[in-house]
């Protein structure tokens, strides 16, 4: 069998010319992926977009009906960032289904990676920075629905705190939310996640990963989680136009290698989603992250 990787060509929906999200990163990682060799060693899934009631589990009804008619508050539609068209609502649906595809993958074969998703700024009223449906919530809402899990932990390593997701998990002591960001970013009102690590503008790899290893071992012993979901953004890298950490490529290998193994090696189902990555290059962008897929793939072949 090889590595599962959900995709589908509606992750990419048009915005105003020179806005300055990558969306065209979505595709351009499927290109970086089959340069990385990934012919050999993944198989591509289509999981389809969530329906409404998917939706409302994790969101607010009213939220989500303005999101399918198109009637979104335009304080809302500010926040995002950009106009909720049809194409974006779509694209938001589809992001989600990947990841919840890849989770009930993951928990049958032991792991997935989704080439979209890790929107973990939407909030359940709302979207916010760019995200607007929070598909890690999404999809952890319905598998615990499902008694498919009963446990759940996110470990979300993109540069900016995941708010949207510890909002949404708050009062869920089912759901263990870890964020480990740039202090001084987005958002500038934080929410508390179950545990957060607030690094410090211009942090490199030492640092970081010092903070990680301190960590993610006792998450995983303290919670005993069902599944993983891992955002692996790679704005952390010193690179990224809206990262203010300085990880450089190794770094970012490290990175995920160690969460990988180290999740994967405890025998826990584990979910990567892109997460943030922001620069005038959209094809470097991508490799960073089909990089931080194939070390997924790479580790859960080395254990079957």
């Amino acid at each position: 069998m090889r590595y599962p990787i959900f995709h589908h060509p509606d992750y990419v929906a048009p915005l105003p010319v020179g806005h300055r999200f990558p969306m065209s990163k979505y595709e351009a990682v499927v290109t970086a992926l089959k340069a990385l060799g990934s012919d050999a060693f993944a198989a591509f899934h289509n999981a389809g977009p969530v329906s409404r009631e998917v939706m409302a589990a994790a969101h607010d009804a009213a939220y989500v009906d303005q999101l399918l008619t198109l009637s979104v508050d335009p304080a809302i539609e500010r926040r995002i960032g950009f106009p909720v068209t049809e194409q974006v609502v779509r694209r938001s649906r589809h992001s989600s289904g990947g990841t919840l595809g890849a989770a009930r993958m993951a928990l049958a074969v032991g792991a997935a990676s989704n080439t979209a998703g890790g929107s973990h700024h939407a909030h359940p009223g709302f979207g916010s920075g760019y995200c607007v449906l929070n598909d890690v919530g999404v999809a952890a809402r319905q598998l615990l629905a499902e008694g498919a899990v009963e446990r759940v932990l996110v470990v979300d390593l993109d540069v900016h705190q995941g708010d949207g997701t510890a909002a949404m998990f708050e009062n869920e002591p089912r759901v263990f939310t870890f964020s480990m960001h740039c202090e001084a970013n987005f958002p500038v009102r934080k929410e508390r996640s179950d545990l957060d690590i607030g690094l410090p503008v211009g942090a490199g790899d030492d640092e970081y990963m010092a903070h990680l290893t301190a960590h993610l071992p006792r998450l995983l012993a303290a919670h005993r989680p069902d599944i993983v979901f891992y955002n692996a953004g790679v704005d952390p890298h010193a690179d990224d136009r809206l990262g203010r950490l300085a990880l450089s490529d190794a770094g970012l290998a490290a990175r995920d290698r160690y969460v990988a193994e180290t999740c994967m090696g405890a025998g826990l189902p584990f979910v990567t989603v892109m997460g943030g990555g922001y620069g005038a290059d959209v094809g470097v962008i991508a490799r960073r992250h089909a990089t931080t897929i194939a070390i997924a793939a790479e580790a859960w072949a080395a254990l079957r």
